[in-house]
Formats: C-alpha cells, structure tokens, sequence
C-alpha cells in the first residue's frame, strides 16, 4: 500500500514538475542554469516522499568556480531524483536525442540547455561533441555525464565510454568525478523508514598537457579512484 501511495505521489509530482520547470524553460529557454533549477523541482519533493537521507560531502563540486566535466555513476532511474538535489550552477548534461519526446520532462530539458545526443548518426554526434566544446570554453558552463553510459543497478561500475574525456581534452578543463553509494542494493520504497545516500565529490582531475594518448589511462585512473570511494562508502552505509 505505502509503495502505492508514494509511486502516485512521485507521478503527480513528475506532472508538476514538468509543467513548471517548462514554464521557467520558456521564460528563459536554453539558460544553464535552468537544469539546476529543474532537476530541484524533481529531487527535494520525491526524496520528502521516499524519506531518502542523503549525506553529502561535495565540497569540490559546490566550491568548483570553472567549466568541468562532472563525472558520475549511474545506478537507476531513480538518479534523477537522488542527484538532482546537488546539480551546480550552470551545469548541463548529455542525453539521449529520445529523452526530447517524455511528455513534458524532454521538452524541458532540450529548453533547459541540455545536448541531446543521436548515437546513431556519427555527424550529429560530431555535431554535439563541437558544441559541448565551446560551451565548456567560452559559455562559463560545466557538463555532467554519465561515463558507463548506462545503469549499473548498483552492481558496480561499468566500463567507462571515451566521451567524457574526450571532451574534457577537447576543451582543456578538469574532470571532476562525483560518486554515490550503492543505494539500489538497499532502499524498499515500500518500507516507511527511508535509506541513507552518500555522496562524495573527489578532487578535480586537471586535463591541461594531456592527448589523446592518455585518454586510456586517465579513463583507468578515474574509474580506479571512483570505484574505491563507492566501495568506501558502501561499507560505512551498511555498518
């Protein structure tokens, strides 16, 4: 019962949050700094809602004053919500071109500055890598990218695509990784007690002087440390 009222309250929470975050879209469309608000109207009343704790220690990425590219694991659906609560100041992220038909939320988020990504044309794909580019360099804005490129379900991370590090090259900025615990291994939407998140920020990792050569090894170097904070903080969520 209790999984029942809360699945409806975060739908019609969705609605409305759809519904306004594209009236802020439409007001200012395309600013960076509707993402944030946006991904705040979703997150802080769904977690009220699933009575999730989130305990933070994101220093790096709030006190962060320069383009990045924000890295993260992505663990379900529910990411929406549970990382929404912390998205920075003009900050973006890359999706998929198919997120722009979702009723109302892909409507936003195209509006909201977003890049939307067609991985099944290499030209627009090129496309979106050249203006991730020069949003990084001239527009004051960071992105956020999932790097496995899919979920994991918690079940640790997934090997790391060249995307993200690619563009952080392309456009001489740090990578900066962000990482969460394994939650999906512990909440019961169903149970009234909520579970605990931790997040953890880690310190930039600057791409000035590197190629294309030490993508591999920047890639194992970020997946290393990622990996060892989740393990981390897995172990101090279950004590």
């Amino acid at each position: 019962m209790l999984f029942l009222l809360r699945m409806l309250a975060i739908g019609v929470n969705f609605v409305f949050a759809g519904i306004v975050g594209l009236v802020i879209c439409l007001c200012r469309p395309f600013n960076p700094d509707n993402s944030r608000l946006c991904a705040r109207l979703y997150s802080i009343p769904t977690l009220w809602i699933l009575r999730w704790r989130l305990n933070t220690n994101i220093d790096s990425l709030t006190h962060h004053q320069r383009s990045c590219i924000i890295i993260c694991n992505h663990q379900s659906n529910y990411d929406l919500y549970v990382l929404g609560r912390i998205v920075p100041p003009r900050t973006v992220s890359v999706g998929k071109k198919s997120l722009k038909w979702v009723p109302f939320f892909g409507q936003q988020y195209w509006l909201a500055g977003n890049m939307l990504l067609d991985r099944s044309n290499p030209m627009r794909s090129r496309k979106a890598l050249h203006a991730t580019t020069d949003a990084l360099k001239n527009r004051d804005t960071s992105i956020w990218i999932f790097p496995e490129g899919t979920r994991n379900h918690g079940k640790g991370l997934l090997p790391f695509k060249k995307g993200a590090f690619q563009m952080a090259l392309a456009a001489g900025v740090p990578i900066l990784p962000v990482c969460v615990s394994s939650y999906p291994r512990h909440i019961d939407v169903n149970r009234w007690r909520g579970s605990e998140i931790r997040m953890r920020s880690l310190a930039p990792i600057p791409t000035a002087g590197l190629n294309h050569q030490d993508i591999p090894q920047l890639m194992k170097d970020c997946r290393e440390q990622m990996q060892a904070c989740i393990d981390e903080m897995d172990r101090q969520v279950t004590q």
